[in-house]
């Protein structure tokens, strides 16, 4: 069978009517600029590529998960919401085409929300609704000169609201173009449109307007630009095989948009991917700290956790291995929400996490201990924060789960398997004995406490280091700041370049010249020069920042001095942290 044509209009119209979206597709990802490209593509009569549709047997029409089409999207994904097949005929589920009619969806009957730059997620006033509009007075052949932004030959343009008219432009809502049922209505509209503008328009952008409206009108009722090919077996595995193979070009799915498909059909009497959608969101924005897990991490997460193959592969998703993970699915969630949870209380999260799989050994050791508490006031639980946190800081810092990970995590399994079962405590100091004889290093000796030294203010494991140099670990519940101990101002560009000091401005960055202070303390010190500042603390508080004692040091002519001192007391701090016998 051939590939059927139709219009975008009669198309739209069948939008969560008879096409839905099956469970494995994955979530609208099309950036505002990519659906301006397309409706630009559109109007000058390019191919915009061809469409796979699977026509279900409506006795069939239960088994599957199916999802409605976007008309509101936001920057950075959304989530589709469950329909409801109940009384559709000859159900139709889009295989290939979803970004593209979600876009063609959005931008004639729908919004894009776009984020205010710098705003938080979940805060309300950072987004804002925008509408696709047309500038009617822009010519395409312009375009054809080469001075078309981005090759886009027609005005397309976001807009929160409908801006005026008048002689440099005229807009229209794109949608509007859907309450056009013939071409005399077009007529009437663009002889209304052009009273309505200023009378000194030129003829040309009068030209241009009606010229630009007949082409909307064309390309949305009359041309028949959707080309789709409709697959009619009902055979899953099959339906599954042609999808892969049909979204493997432009946005790339992920093994999670395939594997969730897989477990929706597999997890009876629990949709598996509201399911992991809601507990990844959950992960990410209802604990301590904002963090970045992805569904992939979670699924592989639950290969690991059950002790079975951690390879993330589609071949050990298995419908045995499906129903094991369906059966231990709520103590696999408590287990990573636990070590999460306990991760951001210690200042970790998705701004400093450098591998998201250093947290799988903890997953699997609290799901094998399912009555520890690592923020809880028992000694055992103490014992096992202060391992658990001083284990994963030095595995970050010396980059452990580069490369070969999977490896490093079936090792580090089997150690967790046989020594956490004797005591219940966390084996951090076995699990690196496995790691040094896999080449793998955690301790802080010679070079890699060099490494460590040469972090600089605001990098990503920075804080990390310093969280090392405190006794004090829950920095995720408390608000501070790294504090330059020998404040930035004193290092003058203009009075230290050219001169034996000219170092100094980049050694003021360093680790050593580096410190926690929580806010209240951060703002009582500001500017002041470090000898002022700390001859007014006690002894504990030098202690507590690695503050060498030599008072002589503490000048700012003497800081090549003293960042040697600190560097020193740090290096030896780092030697000692991660004793864990």
């Amino acid at each position: 069978m051939g590939y059927t044509p139709d219009t975008i209009a009669a198309t739209l119209k069948k939008l969560n009517e008879k096409y839905l979206l099956p469970a494995i597709q994955r979530e609208f990802v099309w950036a505002p600029e990519q659906v301006i490209k397309l409706f630009d593509s559109v109007m000058r009569g390019y191919p915009i590529g061809s469409f796979l549709f699977w026509e279900l047997d409506d006795e069939n029409r239960e088994k599957w998960d199916v999802y409605k089409f976007l008309d509101r999207v936001r920057e950075g994904g959304t989530h589709n919401q469950l329909a409801s097949t109940a009384g559709i005929k000859n159900l139709t589920l889009v295989l290939d085409g979803q970004q593209r009619l979600t876009s063609l969806n959005v931008g004639l009957r729908g919004v894009y929300e776009f984020k205010r730059k710098y705003g938080r997620r979940d805060n309300p006033d950072t987004w804002t609704t925008k509408r696709l509009f047309l500038d009617l007075f822009k010519n395409p052949r312009e375009g054809e000169d080469g001075d078309a932004e981005e090759g886009i030959y027609y005005g397309f343009r976001w807009h929160e609201s409908s801006p005026q008219n008048g002689l440099e432009h005229c807009w229209l809502a794109v949608g509007r173009v859907l309450d056009f049922e013939s071409e005399e209505q077009v007529d009437d509209f663009k002889d209304r449109l052009e009273e309505s503008l200023p009378g000194n328009v030129t003829r040309n952008q009068l030209r241009t307007m009606r010229n630009n409206l007949d082409r909307l009108y064309r390309a949305i009722h009359k041309d028949e630009i959707i080309a789709y090919y409709s697959e009619r077996e009902q055979n899953y595995d099959r339906v599954l095989d042609i999808f892969v193979r049909a979204n493997s070009e432009g946005t790339k799915l992920t093994k999670s948009d395939l594997l969730l498909s897989m477990v929706t059909s597999n997890w009876s009497g629990l949709n598996a991917r509201e399911e992991i959608y809601g507990f990844v969101d959950r992960l990410n924005g209802q604990l301590t700290r904002k963090n970045s897990f992805s569904k992939d991490f979670v699924l592989k997460a639950c290969l690991a956790i059950l002790d079975l193959p951690v390879t993330y592969k589609v071949e050990n998703f298995s419908s045995q291995n499906l129903d094991k993970i369906r059966s231990g699915w709520s103590g696999i969630k408590t287990a990573i929400e636990h070590g999460v949870d306990f991760i951001n209380s210690r200042g970790i999260d998705g701004a400093n996490l450098t591998s998201s799989n250093a947290l799988i050994p903890i997953f699997y050791f609290l799901h094998q201990h399912p009555s520890v508490r690592l923020r809880g006031s028992s000694s055992e639980d103490y014992i096992n924060a202060a391992l658990i946190r001083r284990w994963l800081c030095a595995c970050l810092l010396n980059n452990v789960f580069g490369g070969s990970s999977d490896t490093i995590l079936t090792a580090i399994r089997e150690r967790l398997r046989g020594e956490s079962q004797l005591s219940g405590l966390f084996p951090a100091q076995a699990i690196l004995d496995s790691l040094r004889k896999l080449g793998r290093s955690a301790t802080f000796d010679g070079d890699a406490a060099d490494r460590v030294l040469d972090f600089k203010y605001g990098g990503q494991r920075t804080f990390l280091a310093l969280t090392m140099l405190y006794d004090e670990a829950s920095w995720g519940t408390m608000s501070f700041h790294q504090d330059h101990i020998f404040p930035k101002s004193f290092f003058k560009n203009k009075e230290l370049e050219g001169t034996s000091r000219a170092d100094w401005l980049s050694w003021k960055d360093r680790i050593g010249n580096l410190c926690l202070l929580v806010d209240a303390e951060n703002e009582e010190k500001s500017n002041r020069s470090f000898e002022d500042w700390v001859n007014t603390r006690s002894q504990d508080y030098k202690r507590r920042h690695l503050i060498p004692d030599d008072a002589s040091l503490y000048s700012f002519d003497k800081f090549d001095s003293f960042l040697a001192a600190r560097e020193e007391l740090v290096r030896s701090r780092l030697r000692g942290f991660i004793e864990l016998r």
